[in-house]
């Protein structure tokens, strides 16, 4: 997996000052995309153990709330198996500490029926060709070391600046443990 950028002390995409890592590669193709550049899966650098380990350097001070991982596409399958290492590695290393994850994918239609594909044995679907370093179960174990989806592709007609942490209407801020817990949409009140 390559990526564009790791900001260090982010305010824009969750609440409180946060490590964003922006993935590259995206397959959604949103018109009006603020990120057009990274939706090359080559774009940006080489991810690799320094920068994993440059990450969680970075959650270690108090006054960082948590980490948001945003792209490009950080649920596109050539992504996941090394996006869900690295939570794995944050959610060990770091408990108290949020996690946020922007896709363009939808909760429903898309995620949660990969994660039950995923475990009944079936290869999920969505985007590129599912790469070696992808777990089987990858999309439901990220739901489960997720707390807040934002999901939902950027409709450049229903842009709304207003919008808390997201950019067009139609996007959600989704509790996922309690969406998970419940069986339903639980979706954030701010």
């Amino acid at each position: 997996m390559n990526y564009a950028a790791i900001k260090k002390t982010d305010v824009a995409n969750g609440p409180g000052i946060r490590v964003s890592l922006f993935v590259s590669g995206c397959t959604h193709g949103c018109k009006g995309c603020f990120n057009r550049e990274a939706w090359d899966f080559k774009y940006g650098q080489v991810y690799t153990k320094k920068t994993q380990e440059e990450i969680l350097k970075a959650l270690v001070p108090s006054y960082i709330r948590g980490l948001s991982v945003l792209g490009g596409e950080p649920m596109e399958p050539a992504n996941r198996g090394t996006v869900l290492e690295l939570l794995r590695e944050v959610r060990r290393c770091y408990p108290e500490k949020d996690i946020w994850c922007y896709t363009g994918y939808d909760y429903e239609k898309d995620l949660l029926r990969w994660a039950k594909k995923e475990q009944a044995g079936i290869p999920p679907g969505g985007g590129q060709t599912e790469s070696t370093e992808s777990k089987a179960s990858a999309v439901a174990e990220l739901l489960e070391l997720i707390d807040v989806l934002v999901d939902g592709e950027f409709v450049e007609e229903r842009k709304d600046l207003r919008l808390a942490f997201r950019g067009s209407g139609n996007q959600r801020l989704i509790d996922v443990q309690a969406s998970l817990k419940q069986g339903r949409v639980v979706c954030l009140e701010l």
